[in-house]
């Protein structure tokens, strides 16, 4: 079975340097993940789950061999591969357009940081009222226009082909988008959600870009990691893409938020539960060993809970990537040697793997990871 993996994509000063800090986890131990391989560009992010070990009262026992549990929230890696070279032009070879798009392929599903605050524009330069819904539909354009591109040029030839050896248009299709991970089945859900039921030697090139166009909504997921939520302006702009886009697939986050509680939490300034609106001082833990905060830090701190936190619930980091896995549909299962003890082949410990599957996956392709 393959790494699942996701992408991260946004322009430069979108934010996403700075999401991507906060979500993966930079001081991760060689081997404290599954994965077959982890490049220079790819990190590890941990989303929440509800782990068996609290309905089956053995939080205590509970020892991951990967990621963690407190409590019996269980926190499963994922790997997260930072895609460089978002920039217009990208299916032109533009800037690292070429090495982007190449990317894309590993990808199952992509996360776009979106500066919400509408203070860069399209290149990334600082700016006011710039329009974040362009940033949205530039990505969607980049990436149609790249696969439409390969498809288009050699339209002739694959006609004739598809003609002469009579396949059918699942099969020619998944010849031409095999090249972007895309299996048979993937493919004929693409057509399926087309609607195209005409011959393919009569299409003409808007029913091609139809297709392709249904073609990135199955392979190419989208979560829409709506950042910088606040600053002024991200209000009217997040009421207006909320308006136009599914809202299902959108996530307010605050990436910088994320990142000064988590650094605090580490140097023990503040206990924050990752998620949560719950950040507590050592005026809140006097027993605790939490450093006391100065008047800046603490002013710092109160601008973050009364922008962020109160009003949203969380910063929304750790949301992105649960909505990511969400959008592909995969469920966790928990392998164990006995059902009476939920022990692994050694014995050590309880609910010791977490595997993600598929939709579909057979008990017999579940045996064989």
């Amino acid at each position: 079975m393959k790494d699942i993996i996701i992408a991260c994509v946004g322009k430069p000063s979108a934010g996403k340097s700075s999401f991507l800090n906060a979500v993966t986890d930079a001081t991760a131990k060689v081997g404290n993940y599954p994965f077959t391989t982890i490049k220079p560009n790819n990190g590890i992010a941990y989303f929440p789950i509800e782990c068996p070990c609290k309905r089956f009262d053995k939080t205590k026992l509970c020892a991951p061999r990967y990621g963690r549990c407190i409590d019996g929230k269980r926190f499963v890696p994922i790997q997260i591969l930072d895609v460089a070279g978002l920039v217009p032009g990208a299916s032109e070879g533009q800037g690292l357009g070429n090495q982007f798009l190449d990317d894309l392929r590993h990808a199952n599903a992509l996360i776009h940081v979106v500066d919400v605050s509408g203070t860069t524009d399209a290149n990334g330069k600082e700016t006011i009222g710039y329009d974040p819904i362009g940033d949205i539909e530039w990505l969607r354009g980049e990436i149609h226009s790249w696969i439409y591109g390969n498809i288009n040029k050699r339209w002739g030839q694959i006609v004739r082909r598809h003609v002469a050896v009579k396949a059918s248009t699942a099969e020619t299709l998944h010849n031409q988008f095999s090249g972007y991970g895309a299996t048979l089945q993937l493919v004929q859900r693409s057509l399926d959600r087309s609607g195209v039921k005409e011959a393919m030697d009569t299409w003409d090139k808007e029913t091609i870009k139809k297709i392709v166009n249904a073609f990135l909504d199955e392979r190419f997921p989208t979560i829409i990691a709506l950042n910088k939520i606040d600053l002024p302006d991200s209000d009217k702009n997040i009421s207006k893409i909320m308006r136009k886009y599914d809202q299902n697939k959108i996530v307010l986050s605050s990436a910088l938020a994320e990142t000064f509680l988590r650094k605090l939490h580490k140097q023990k300034f503040i206990q924050y539960d990752e998620g949560t609106d719950n950040v507590q001082t050592k005026e809140d833990l006097p027993d605790s060993d939490l450093k006391p905060l100065d008047e800046k830090l603490q002013n710092r701190i109160e601008k973050v809970q009364d922008l962020v936190l109160y009003r949203y619930g969380s910063t929304g980091v750790q949301d992105v990537v649960l909505k990511a896995v969400e959008v592909l549909g995969l469920v966790p299962a928990f392998p164990v040697k006995s059902l009476s003890t939920f022990a692994n082949t050694n014995g050590k410990g309880v609910f010791r793997d977490c595997v993600l599957l598929w939709p579909g996956t057979t008990v017999l392709e579940f045996a064989d990871i």
